[in-house]
């Protein structure tokens, strides 16, 4: 599905009263998984105890 498809469908899919922020981070969200999927295909991706390890540092 091309960008602006899943940007209208997503957007399609908020509810009727759904504000332009909600339909904004929505649409980062998307984007931001987008990405994460191209860099997990391209190589660039941790293991889950090496992102166990990273996110204790985060909570401390």
């Amino acid at each position: 599905m091309i960008a602006k498809e899943q940007a209208i469908k997503a957007i399609q899919a908020l509810p009727q009263n759904a504000s332009i922020e909600d339909a904004m981070e929505k649409l980062y969200l998307i984007y931001k998984v987008d990405q994460g999927i191209k860099q997990a295909d391209l190589g660039h991706k941790i293991s889950q105890d090496e992102a166990k390890k990273r996110m204790e540092k985060w909570l401390k």
